[in-house]
């Protein structure tokens, strides 16, 4: 089973998770506009487009800022390898996000 990063990782800032108190929930584990992306749930296997995810204990500013660091972890190329054929290109997530922006902004 594909599991959504917070599975993945650990990190307990899902809702009602361990640290979700101490650290706040996180975007992946909430923004709906993303469901479905890799069968993930929410942004569960997209976290690398979203700002306010966790990395290295430290919350990631942007996508321009954090991708480096996001192309070198152990999820990402988890889901790169899942996915294969069916992974969606990084360019292809924000421009949901933007259009979806669009819509409700």
């Amino acid at each position: 089973m594909k599991k959504n990063c917070w599975e993945f990782k650990q990190c307990g800032r899902e809702a009602g998770g361990a640290k979700a108190d101490e650290l706040g929930i996180c975007p992946a584990a909430t923004d709906v506009r993303l469901d479905g992306i890799h069968e993930g749930k929410n942004a569960g296997r997209a976290c690398w487009v979203l700002a306010g995810t966790l990395c290295g204990g430290q919350v990631q500013g942007t996508f321009a800022n954090k991708y480096k660091n996001c192309e070198i972890c152990d999820f990402y190329k988890t889901v790169r390898r899942e996915e294969n054929a069916k992974y969606q290109l990084s360019i292809t997530i924000l421009s949901k996000l933007k259009n979806t922006l669009v819509q409700t902004g």
